[in-house]
């Protein structure tokens, strides 16, 4: 597979995952209300995580700034991850792991986008 194709193909499942749940967010949908008020942080986190992954999504989908993109989807993603492993569990209200599951791919779309786009920050140059 084209190189240009799999970064696009990356930047769409990690925009599109962002974007799909920036609604549930801000039309304070009872799953995203839930959530955020067991992790003690409604209505400021769910808003503030909303707006940060809008933020991330249209830095992922301009090829100039991915990379800023994907290390802040990064470090969304990386609390995401670890508010399911050590508050909320796999399963969300019988959602049968599948918040989780988005969380990971898109941390894993943003890893593999950074890693990718890595020289367009020097200090991030490894190779």
């Amino acid at each position: 597979m084209n190189t240009k194709v799999f970064s696009w193909m990356l930047r769409i499942i990690a925009a599109g995952i962002f974007l799909q749940t920036l609604f549930f967010k801000f039309t304070a949908s009872e799953e995203s209300v839930y959530i955020f008020s067991k992790l003690g942080m409604e209505p400021v986190g769910r808003i503030g995580s909303g707006v940060a992954e809008l933020i991330a999504s249209v830095l992922i989908l301009i090829p100039r700034t991915t990379i800023y993109g994907a290390l802040l989807g990064l470090g969304i993603m990386a609390g995401a991850i670890a508010s399911h492993l050590l508050v909320l569990g796999i399963v969300v209200k019988d959602d049968g792991g599948l918040l989780f599951g988005l969380a990971v791919t898109a941390f894993l779309s943003c890893a593999l986008l950074a890693y990718q786009n890595r020289k367009g920050i020097p200090f991030l140059n490894l190779g």
